[in-house]
């Protein structure tokens, strides 16, 4: 029996003879020599399927290990099972929540405490269980079994416990961090790095859903049959409003001039950055607010990628040096003269933007490396201010299926690209890898030295954005390399009820940059 198989993601599709009844793992067994990494799901025509899949007569196969992010999230839900199985084994039917993502892992609650020595022994009964190699059976569809225990299940699985043998266990505030190897370095556990104040704003959107009386996605349908979806909308936008205005508050009583906001694609930083320069000229501080993306080097000048292809994310893309003297000297009190970037001609152009602020106005400064330090080096470190900024999902669909913040972003940027810059969901989808390693380099590894930290999510915005993204993630076709992950957006949007009527979301909103109509955003 034939197959097409492609080794590696650049390489050509191969004709390969298979025995029939052939499944991807045997493939993958046959072949396992030449992958860097474990390979955790196979891709065939085009759909995600687990590795335990047959193959047939003229079947395209790629083998995808956790740098894709449809392998990542079946690794993840595995090794949650696996952990929820080995509670079972020690303590009997404790009810286990996976929460969030945190500190390099996934947050989790178990409705007993925990001691130290019993989270160690977890950790054992875990790695028990990996090395036995433990089938992962799907007993029914969506219902999977691992050693007599059941598990119903959205999400893929892989065949085996054999395939979790790289996580770490242990104890954090009120509940457990299981973490695991990242799609950058999928070999090893992450270096751990407290990230208090992701853990602040995940407990403070537990108890905004509290308020708002939604806990599951169940809960926000049942609000949106019922036709209280206007009064959710108002409630969340009330609730952004008042957060913002106590930042405004922090940073007018700190005396706080250099206000620096940083965030992940798609978190609604423009938005955020207009309603809080509203919130400080109420505070009566009429702030001045700037982009960094003037500041880019000449486009002669920008760093080149390990491809050769231009960096604009890194660093070295800004000029710092101008940066940072420009800031010095509004500080004190002298007229600047500002760059405009021209993304035409990719150099910076002056004389359009003389510029001066008053004593004690401060300056609000919207750009991706705002809380790394070596972007702000030359500035008095009391002058500085760090607002880090992300729509933090606190929403599952059940008590062990959370909705990743990344899928949140990717639907947000996908909505956006399509609404105003002429991209399609295709294009959004291949650029997203590219996007998400940017930030695991030049974004995410700085969070920890916000001052404060803005969840810009909103409950209710998926049911939302799903009449926008649904149509166009159906427009991909199944020849199209982009489809598998569409499909998988898709029926994650499946277990949503649409919120139709918009009116209620007002003009102000961090919704509105993305679905269209914001005050703030052309």
């Amino acid at each position: 029996m034939k197959i097409l198989f492609r080794l590696k993601a650049r390489d050509n599709f191969q004709t390969v003879d298979i025995p029939k009844g052939y499944s991807a793992e045997k493939l993958y067994g046959d072949y396992e020599d030449r992958y860097d990494n474990p390979v955790l799901l196979a891709k065939i025509n085009n759909k995600y399927k687990e590795l335990t899949a047959e193959l047939y007569e003229g079947d395209r196969v790629e083998l995808l290990d956790i740098k894709n992010q449809g392998a990542n999230l079946v690794h993840q839900n595995s090794l949650s099972l696996l952990y929820c199985v080995a509670i079972r084994n020690l303590f009997g039917d404790c009810r286990v929540n996976i929460d969030n993502s945190l500190n390099q892992g996934l947050y989790t609650k178990v409705t007993r405490e925990l001691s130290d020595r019993e989270i160690a022994s977890v950790s054992e009964e875990m790695r028990r269980l990996a090395e036995a190699d433990m089938p992962i059976k799907a007993v029914d569809k969506g219902i999977y079994e691992l050693d007599g225990y059941r598990e119903k299940s959205c999400l893929l699985m892989v065949p085996s416990t054999g395939y979790l043998k790289c996580f770490e266990v242990r104890k954090y505030k009120k509940g457990v961090l299981l973490r695991f190897p990242l799609p950058g370095d999928p070999k090893k556990i992450p270096e751990y790095r407290d990230q208090p104040r992701l853990y602040e704003a995940f407990e403070e959107q537990s108890r905004w859903n509290e308020l708002l009386g939604v806990d599951y996605v169940e809960d926000l349908n049942r609000l949106i049959e019922k036709g209280d979806s206007r009064e959710l909308i108002m409630l969340s936008e009330a609730l952004h409003e008042k957060k913002i205005a106590e930042i405004a508050d922090m940073i007018k009583s700190g005396q706080k001039r250099i206000i620096l906001i940083a965030g992940p694609s798609s978190s609604g930083k423009t938005t955020f950055a207009r309603r809080l320069c509203v919130q400080l000229k109420v505070n009566g501080m009429d702030a001045l607010y700037l982009g960094t993306d003037d500041y880019f080097v000449d486009r002669e000048d920008t760093p080149l990628d390990e491809n050769g292809e231009p960096n604009y994310e890194g660093l070295d893309a800004i000029d710092t040096e101008l940066f940072n003297s420009n800031m010095n000297d509004l500080l004190s009190g002298k007229s600047v003269d500002l760059p405009t970037f021209n993304f035409i001609t990719g150099v910076k152009e002056f004389g359009k933007r003389i510029t001066r602020i008053e004593p004690g106005q401060p300056i609000v400064i919207e750009g991706i490396h705002g809380l790394n330090d070596k972007m702000t080096l030359q500035i008095p470190s009391e002058e500085k201010f760090k607002i880090y900024i992300s729509p933090l999902t606190q929403l599952n669909i059940d008590p062990h299926t959370r909705i990743p913040t990344t899928d949140e972003r990717i639907l947000r940027r996908m909505v956006r690209d399509h609404q105003f810059r002429n991209n399609d969901a295709k294009g959004t989808i291949s650029d997203w890898p590219k996007v998400r390693a940017g930030e695991d380099k030049n974004i995410f590894p700085y969070n920890s030295q916000a001052d404060v930290l803005f969840n810009s999510y909103h409950v209710y915005e998926i049911a939302v954005l799903k009449k926008y993204a649904k149509p166009m993630l159906e427009a991909i076709s199944q020849e199209e390399p982009e489809y598998a992950e569409a499909r998988r957006l898709l029926s994650f949007l499946d277990f949503f009820v649409d919120i139709e009527d918009e009116s209620a979301i007002l003009s102000n909103s961090i919704i509105r940059e993305f679905i269209g109509g914001s005050v703030y955003v052309d």
